[in-house]
């Protein structure tokens, strides 16, 4: 219970038992105060013209508007108020909206009377009260992303680049790698080329050191 009197409790749900539910929640915690119910968006706008309550708990999926207006609309125009969205949603991506929106808790509708209450107290209390499932949901989306490893060199060198690299490791020159792999010279000299851009070296030296580096060539 606030210093000057009660919490005061507005609630916004289209489903008759769930508003019910949350008004009963409410009417029986002596820390709270009832001031009204409505069941769709333009219902809930009125009320609130007429009193800023400290808390609004609010479903999202009403009949005539989203309740993330209905957010928006109280942050603008009762800023004091804290919104709490009670709903069905268990998505990522509705947990993300309604807190952009300007919601400060989350709830969903299997929470208990006493969850209800309790959350209540919380968010007047300066929390965020969110279910156990979305905390988790939200948790996983800010964790950070293992870095990938660097791929390794033999995913980047074709099998054949390996070949014409492990061959020419041997001080062969050339036309003599061409010899020993049954190609023609200029195609060996292609691979070269390939090997060195791909390994980011500029000599055959530089390439047999890299190559052993990464695992290609035992040096």
């Amino acid at each position: 219970m606030k210093a000057d009197g009660p919490i005061t409790v507005a609630v916004v749900d289209d489903n008759a038992f769930h508003r019910e539910h949350l008004c009963a929640a409410v009417t029986a915690s002596p820390e709270l105060r009832l001031v009204g119910a409505a069941d769709d968006a333009a219902s809930a706008l009125v009320l609130m013209q007429q009193q800023c309550v400290d808390v609004l708990l609010v479903d999202l999926g009403l009949p005539d508007r989203s309740g993330l207006e209905v957010i928006r609309h109280v942050r603008a125009h009762c800023p004091a108020t804290d919104v709490m969205v009670v709903t069905v949603f268990t998505d990522e991506r509705h947990v993300l909206q309604s807190l952009e929106a300007g919601a400060t808790g989350y709830l969903l509708k299997d929470a208990t009377a006493q969850e209800i209450r309790q959350a209540v107290l919380e968010i007047v209390a300066g929390g965020s009260p969110i279910s156990p499932l979305m905390a988790r949901h939200l948790l996983k989306r800010f964790r950070p992303a293992p870095v990938p490893e660097a791929p390794l060199a033999k995913a980047v060198l074709s099998t054949r680049e390996i070949e014409v690299l492990q061959v020419v490791a041997k001080g062969l020159s050339v036309k003599e790698a061409a010899d020993i792999l049954a190609l023609s010279p200029m195609t060996v000299g292609t691979h070269v080329k390939n090997i060195y851009r791909k390994l980011a070296v500029n000599s055959r030296a530089e390439a047999v050191y890299e190559a052993g580096r990464l695992g290609l060539l035992a040096l």
